[in-house]
């Protein structure tokens, strides 16, 4: 068999009770005479999509391999499965979303993918990153229009889970939307963040940081967060009037920024520029009209490295950066809020890894198709981050494997099937350089 490794695949399925509840989810769009069980469908699309396939058609890799993945549905019964669901796609996301929760919640449970223990101040905190995407079309599809890029295809709106530095990150929610689709849409922004949260366990959505670059800058999309009593750090245009604020403040004000791993980062240095900032216009009383109380706002400059072309926000020489923040209290220092803002670059990792997992070109037609081959990428990319969080520990660098490497050296191993004293095994080649990582995971999911 050539996909061994994915049986750690089905074992997290078995684990999450992910397959149960796309079951019970999806029964209302079960046909009476079917033989194939919808979810068991699309959990075989998402092992396809899991193991490097890019279309339902890839679903004969898992398909030759029954003796690893049982019965597998054929390629027209996909397809009427497919546009039957598509044909009800409002009542079918929701439950399937449902479902991915429902599963979200169980593995949680078992283990925290996040770095520290729930409810401390930093360890504990949920960070949920947004951001937009461009996927191109090669044909004419439903939907797909020119975009701001000047490419043509669709723009969907991505949030993420952070794990953190010793993890890699989960989808929430995958939107998608038509080519033309801005940016910096607000309502697009918190209809993301709603569906996001719900995926969350309920014990874990209020301790949340909402993370985005400047798309997601807006007084709408602000006052939606801090209503919901969350917290976050949100890209801010240099405009004129931070530009402003930055010839005001004294150079006492400047404090030099730090890496990661707490050192000091040669030639950056970050300042708060809230005091400095012209009060707002208010009409009669506070409202959506003007910033929320409590929003800071944070600027980062940084000598840019030999060969780098200036901005038109940029400054003396200075590359800039701002963001917007409500988070306050001990610890959470100038240099401390803008490395935890700048390592909102991690959701550009997991955009790439999602579209190493199905999401670089959208196979269908239709749109609605196409959404719902989003939550088959979805499933997907749940599925490589569950098995990392369930089968070893924070410690093991294979947390944070992204799926490119983790197809090559886990899932794609071959292995031989035998049937010796009454039992099936599985056997892997001796010489594999990590059997022992295999062997690990194995037992932990088993003991799950």
């Amino acid at each position: 068999m050539s996909s061994s490794g994915a049986l750690l695949l089905r074992e997290t399925i078995r684990v999450s009770t992910l397959g149960r509840a796309l079951s019970q989810v999806l029964t209302p769009w079960r046909s009476p005479r079917s033989i194939h069980d919808p979810g068991k469908v699309l959990i075989d699309l998402a092992t396809a999509v899991a193991l490097g396939g890019d279309c339902a058609a890839d679903l004969a890799v898992v398909r030759a391999q029954p003796a690893l993945f049982g019965l597998v549905a054929s390629d027209p019964t996909v397809s009427r499965l497919v546009t039957t669901l598509a044909g009800d796609v409002e009542n079918v996301l929701p439950a399937i979303r449902q479902a991915r929760a429902q599963a979200r919640a169980a593995v949680w449970t078992r283990r925290r993918p996040l770095a520290g223990r729930s409810g401390s101040r930093d360890g504990g905190q949920v960070i949920v990153d947004l951001d937009s995407t461009l996927v191109t079309a090669h044909s004419d599809k439903e939907l797909a229009e020119p975009t701001y890029k000047r490419t043509f295809g669709f723009a969907p709106m991505c949030v993420f889970v952070d794990h953190g530095e010793d993890g890699t990150g989960e989808p929430l929610v995958l939107e998608l939307r038509s080519g033309k689709a801005s940016p910096f849409d607000k309502q697009d922004h918190i209809t993301a963040l709603d569906h996001a949260l719900a995926q969350l366990p309920a014990a874990e959505r209020g301790q949340v940081l909402v993370r985005t670059d400047s798309g997601g800058c807006s007084k709408a999309f602000l006052h939606h967060i801090t209503d919901a009593g969350l917290e976050y750090s949100i890209g801010f245009p240099a405009h004129d009037t931070v530009k402003a604020a930055i010839e005001a403040i004294p150079v006492r004000a400047w404090r030099a920024a730090i890496d990661s791993d707490g050192e000091s980062r040669d030639g950056a240095q970050v300042a708060e520029l809230t005091a400095w900032m012209p009060e707002p216009t208010r009409a009669t009383r506070p409202g959506p009209q003007d910033w929320p109380d409590g929003m800071r706002v944070i600027v980062r400059r940084e000598r840019p490295h030999p060969g780098a072309q200036l901005r038109l926000t940029d400054a003396d020489g200075w590359r800039i950066t701002c963001f917007a923040t409500n988070t306050r209290g001990p610890g959470w220092t100038l240099p401390v809020l803008e490395v935890r803002h700048r390592q909102r670059a991690r959701a550009e990792d997991r955009i790439r890894a999602l579209k190493d997992t199905g999401m670089r070109n959208l196979p269908f037609h239709g749109f609605a198709q196409n959404q719902i081959w989003l939550e088959i990428v979805s499933l997907a990319a749940e599925l490589l981050a569950w098995t990392q969080t369930l089968a070893w520990d924070e410690r093991a660098q294979v947390r944070r494997w992204e799926p490119k490497r983790l197809r090559l050296r886990i899932l794609a191993v071959a292995g031989r099937i035998v049937h010796t004293g009454r039992r099936w095994l599985l056997r892997l080649p001796r010489g594999w350089p990590h059997n022992q990582l295999i062997d690990t995971a194995w037992t932990a999911l088993r003991a799950a």
